[in-house]
């Protein structure tokens, strides 16, 4: 049949692209528009064969096979065939297992059933090498494609290039169209302009951190000053007058026991380093200070503290009175899925498995979009805006359920990664800004 063929070892094209424009053969160094790449597969081959294309095989692995979002946009593209082998993790390292014995059967099986003329192989590995044979004996034509390499040299088997009948190479100008190196994460993720405040939270050091600089600074202070050891908390634990809610113990070696000199010395250091204060904390919109309120002295936190997202426990205490769940100005707001008809579900998902590129800032945007245009009631859009940087912990749960339809929370030895978290969190409140900035206009004029 004179037609083309193209096999795709993922695991080759997008290390080597990885390699040759961030430097490291790490794939969550680069994003992908696998549209454009597909499509430029697919005319390329054409063009260099000049026989039509019957078919793109993406060969890939994925954990205990399950497709991956790039592999759902993927197999839904025409003309495309995924495959996938497994992906396991070993001495710290994922490698893909199957994935060169799905390559070889493939290509075989074409070669001896004539379902082409011409494969195009996008692969280094040299244990594709018999496939490749059998295939010529078998009177097909096969074209080997190389990525650039990062360090001019060859990234290929020198065998397969050997017995190849024709090798091009994919070189930077062509990979670049559709793959781009990612910039390297900060200590923060990105933000809303009109949320500057954000990356002092994100930028301050450890609980354990500051708690250990804080006992060290009070028992400086301690030492230098014979009255600070009568204004300390004693080994029993009694608090301080101050030193938290009326009533309330300051544990022994926590930031809070340290006397008052100390306490505001800490303050002004942790102004001074940009660190936010408790202060700070209370005026970023967890609403006026006052006893027993939010933002008062029973929900301060510590200076130097970390910023705690509403899926953090220490965090969802906000003067209820249970000490648990919603506080209630927010305990109304509806939830995504109580905004979602049947047909718009339908909807969603199709675009999660077309447009949406898992990038996790885009998806916290992608989210917040939906739950906005869904809302009956603006009232519940300005309620929201006024809780930043704390998404109502049913909200945020469920915005995190979305994620991970991403494979974005389930990686890295299955822990959550900070950064991702972060993003998407940074994302929903960027669309909620937007969002919020907009009505804000409409209502003025």
């Amino acid at each position: 049949m004179d037609r083309c063929v193209v096999l795709v070892d993922a695991g080759y094209l997008l290390g080597a692209a990885a390699s040759l424009l961030a430097g490291e053969p790490a794939r969550s160094r680069i994003s992908v528009d696998h549209a454009t790449l597909i499509q430029g597969l697919r005319e390329r081959a054409e063009a260099e064969t000049e026989r039509p294309l019957l078919r793109i095989y993406w060969f890939d692995g994925a954990p205990d096979r399950v497709p991956q979002p790039e592999h759902r946009r993927l197999r839904v593209m025409p003309r495309v065939t995924v495959r996938l082998g497994a992906l396991t993790r070993s001495d710290g390292r994922w490698a893909q297992k199957g994935v060169d014995a799905a390559m070889h059967a493939e290509l075989t099986e074409l070669a001896r059933n004539r379902a082409c003329s011409d494969i195009v192989l996008v692969t280094g590995d040299g244990d594709l090498l018999p496939g490749l044979m059998s295939a010529k004996e078998h009177g097909v034509a096969v074209h080997l494609w190389a990525v650039q390499a990062a360090d001019g040299d060859y990234n290929q088997s020198e065998d397969l290039v050997a017995e190849a009948d024709e090798r091009r190479v994919l070189d930077r100008t062509w990979i670049t169209r559709a793959v781009r190196a990612k910039e390297l994460p900060g200590p923060c993720a990105p933000v809303s302009e009109p949320r500057p405040e954000i990356a002092a939270i994100l930028s301050a050091p450890l609980p354990e951190t500051a708690t250990a600089a804080a006992a060290a600074a009070a028992a400086a202070a301690a030492a230098a000053s014979p009255g600070a050891a009568d204004a300390a908390p004693g080994r029993n634990g009694a608090a301080r007058p101050g030193a938290d809610a009326p009533g309330q113990a300051a544990a022994p070696g926590h930031p809070a026991a340290a006397d008052a000199g100390a306490g505001a010395d800490a303050a002004a250091g942790a102004a001074a380093k940009g660190v936010p204060t408790p202060k700070d904390l209370a005026d970023l919109g967890r609403g006026p200070a006052g006893p027993g309120g939010p933002g008062g002295p029973a929900d301060r936190q510590p200076a130097g503290a970390t910023l705690r997202w509403s899926s953090d426990k220490g965090w969802i205490d906000r003067g209820t009175g249970s000490g648990v769940g919603e506080p209630p100005e927010t305990a109304n707001l509806p939830m995504l899925a109580q905004l979602t008809s049947a047909e718009q579900r339908w909807a969603d998902r199709e675009e999660d498995i077309t447009a949406v590129s898992g990038d996790p800032f885009e998806v916290g945007q992608v989210f917040a979009r939906r739950w906005t245009d869904r809302l009956a009631d603006p009232v519940h859009l300005q309620q929201l805006s006024t809780e930043y940087p704390r998404i109502p912990h049913r909200i945020d749960g469920e915005l995190l359920r979305y994620a991970a339809r991403f494979g974005l929370l389930a990686h890295k030895d299955d822990q959550i990664d900070e950064h991702d978290r972060y993003a998407i969190r940074a994302g929903f409140w960027r669309e909620i800004d937007l969002r919020s900035a907009a009505e804000h206009a409409q209502a003025g004029g």
